[in-house]
């Protein structure tokens, strides 16, 4: 069993779910030539259940690499991504403020869905790592939002950084009318499937 695991993931939600469940995680983080916005490309007709899932694989084996070019201690690694969709399209993190409205608008008064896909290595013998891998997806609706609103949200700040321009643990939540999957999967960490693949390799969890 292992004691602690490796986040690499620079999300503090992340961070602060795996704790909640007791798990002790050290963080490994990109270095400073590391290219991570590159694996995050979009290709030309590519699904969203495709997209998030291929991220995460590119972040799980590009931690997996960290990991032996520091020379740290062996331990399993943790990667996640999650993205927002609209039917087929693919709604990441905004460039800008504009591109917040926009996306918020697209949102406004309809359901879209949220897609978080988690994998988890461990190392295995002669340099070998064995990977888990799973996919939470859940639905979220908000209610109709004004300009002004939009706008309001915008400016707050809460939106960048978050994929569909909107984080469901802040003031947006004002704004949902329903959702339907996991909450934690929402956040960024789908709970129930991320302690799967935890116990699948091998780290001790809270329950």
């Amino acid at each position: 069993m292992s004691d602690f695991i490796y986040l690499a993931s620079q999300s503090p939600r992340r961070k602060q779910l795996l704790e909640q469940w007791g798990v002790r995680c050290e963080l490994l983080l990109p270095d400073a030539d590391e290219d991570v916005e590159a694996l995050e490309l979009v290709k030309p007709g590519e699904s969203p259940a495709a997209y998030v899932q291929r991220v995460t694989a590119l972040k799980l084996q590009a931690s997996e690499e960290r990991l032996r070019r520091r020379g740290w201690p062996l331990a399993p690694v943790l990667c996640a991504d999650t993205t927002v969709a609209l039917g087929r399209r693919i709604l990441g993190k905004p460039v800008d403020a504009a591109d917040a409205r926009r996306m918020l608008s697209d949102l406004a008064g309809r359901r879209h869905r949220v897609l978080t896909a988690v994998a988890v290595a461990r190392p295995a013998a002669r340099g070998a790592w064995r990977r888990w891998a799973a996919l939470s997806i859940s639905q979220v609706e908000f209610d109709p939002w004004s300009g002004a609103d939009i706008r309001r949200y915008v400016d707050s700040g809460e939106p960048m950084g978050k994929a569909g321009a909107y984080a469901i643990q802040g003031a947006a939540a004002l704004r949902i009318r329903h959702i339907s999957g996991s909450y934690s999967g929402i956040m960024g960490l789908p709970a129930h499937e991320t302690a799967q693949l935890l116990r699948s390799a091998g780290v001790r969890l809270a329950c």
